[in-house]
């Protein structure tokens, strides 16, 4: 598939017009850049070109519009005017249509028709079907009594930086584009293929530019990003369309902001973050792979935002599958990427012997209750037991696959609580929380905690209250501490 030129940019003419006299007007200063940052991208000149309209008014050319069908990319400077202008509807409506009657108006999971929303627009009927479900890159940001702005380096620093990083970004995906556009072949066909998809949930406002962040990293990577359209606005078209997307993909990345997210028409009245969460959740008891951040310190602007952020801490439901993720930018990406990094296959468990095999006991401890540990590992195996330890050094996608495994495949599990305070305690029963919903290689017969050396006030209360699952050894292990592990597995012991 070739193309004689590579970028269009369609545009109204009242949209260039600069704010002062000795500017350049905001369309010519966003060609330039963009010109640059391409060519830069590309390794060679970029041929993006547009039709200068010195005739001050929309007149239709037919030359110009037949020139489109040699166009690889169509970038369109959305604003009220353009929607008004009978000179770009047309170049857009036109555009579109050639390409659908060859069947190329997508090309890759990626349209050929790109929105720059320099101001935001009051709906796109003006605008072809296929172009108003698309996202778009907005060059706007909201003042504080909520007036939208262009991102115009006339204003200052902050609008000319947001600006620039807005345009690196449109460059590096038109780059992408125009490479796959001129590069397809069978094998680049089956390397795509390889790659999977990536469900990127939509956010808040006050996490947009850290998704599109990570959008990029991940298209720059080869990784199909998902939705690549703006979904339904109706809460059950939007449930449906969600459910078929998270089908495709082997990981769902879910960035949780100050805001509560836009809210579809419907009787939940929850907001797309909070619905999207809620079917990865459903759909990672098929295995899908989730990431969620939530950095240490976000609190709602909203009531339900808050309750939302304080259900996500707490309730196994909404976290299932997931990594929580609390720390930066840097740190989320480190954990996406080791998300998708596919896990090599857990070793095979140990062979058992006997018509079922000896059960099996996981100790989950810290990685400094290891020594402490050695005389209830030596009671556990005088009783017949199996045990397993945490891995604690290695690569850590494959140490968090590995101790996952073997909280699967235990009969028994005990939570050593010796060394690991309250927080360490807290956050080890959330991750066993969310592997409930998991398959499991065997039933999970018992759980306990085991209070061990030191001694501290959560351990004493604990210890005090005596529930049926907390065994104690804050004196010692000894057989009779262990009375009702024996009873949960059914074992005989000998004295």
């Amino acid at each position: 598939m070739s193309f004689e030129r590579q970028v269009f940019i369609s545009y109204a003419h009242l949209d260039n017009q600069p704010l002062t006299a000795d500017q350049l007007g905001w369309v010519s200063l966003f060609h330039s850049t963009l010109q640059t940052l391409l060519s830069q991208r590309l390794g060679t000149p970029a041929d993006i070109w547009r039709d200068d309209k010195l005739r001050g008014n929309d007149v239709f050319s037919d030359e110009i519009l037949d020139q489109l069908s040699r166009t690889a990319l169509f970038v369109s400077v959305l604003t009220p005017r353009y929607l008004k202008s009978e000179w770009c509807t047309r170049e857009i409506t036109r555009f579109c249509q050639q390409a659908e009657d060859e069947h190329r108006l997508v090309v890759g999971n990626k349209a050929r028709v790109i929105k720059v929303l320099k101001l935001p627009i009051d709906g796109s009927g003006a605008l072809p079907e296929a172009v108003g479900q698309l996202l778009g890159y907005e060059f706007f940001e909201f003042d504080e009594d909520r007036t939208p702005r262009e991102l115009d380096p006339a204003y200052g620093d902050q609008p000319r930086q947001a600006f620039l990083r807005k345009a690196n970004k449109l460059a590096w995906d038109l780059a992408t584009q125009l490479e796959q556009l001129q590069q397809q072949t069978a094998a680049n066909d089956a390397t795509q293929a390889a790659k999977p998809a990536v469900f990127l949930a939509e956010c808040s406002r006050d996490r947009r530019d850290a998704r599109e962040c990570i959008e990029a990293e991940l298209s720059c990577c080869g990784y199909t990003v998902l939705p690549d359209r703006r979904l339904p606005d109706d809460e059950d078209e939007h449930r449906a369309a969600v459910a078929g997307l998270l089908e495709r993909c082997t990981l769902s990345i879910h960035l949780i902001g100050e805001g509560y997210g836009r809210v579809p028409d419907g009787d939940s009245a929850e907001s797309v973050v909070v619905l999207q969460n809620r079917l990865a959740a459903e759909r990672s008891k098929a295995g899908l792979r989730r990431v969620i951040w939530l950095p240490s310190g976000t609190t709602g602007t909203q009531a339900a935002q808050q309750t939302f952020i304080d259900a996500l801490q707490q309730d196994a439901a909404l976290q299932l599958g997931a990594d929580l993720v609390n720390g930066d930018l840097e740190t989320l990406k480190a954990a996406i990427h080791a998300a998708l990094k596919k896990p090599e296959a857990a070793p095979d468990p140990p062979t058992e012997t006997g018509a079922a095999g000896a059960p099996r006991v996981h100790l989950l401890c810290d990685a400094r209750d290891r020594k402490d540990s050695v005389p209830l590992i030596k009671q556990l195996r005088g009783l017949g037991l199996d045990v397993t330890l945490p891995l604690f050094t290695g690569d850590a996608a494959e140490v968090r696959e590995a101790n996952r495994q073997h909280v699967l495949a235990c009969d028994a599990l005990i939570l050593y609580y010796g060394a690991g305070d309250e927080t360490w305690k807290y956050h080890q029963e959330n991750e066993l929380r969310k592997l409930q919903g998991q398959d499991r290689q065997r039933p999970l017969r018992a759980r306990f905690t085991l209070l061990a050396p030191p001694l501290s006030d959560d351990k004493e209360v604990l210890q005090a209250l005596a529930d049926a699952d907390t065994l104690d050894g804050l004196n010692g292990i000894a057989l009779q501490a262990l009375t009702p592990l024996v009873t949960a597995l059914g074992l005989e012991v000998t004295s």
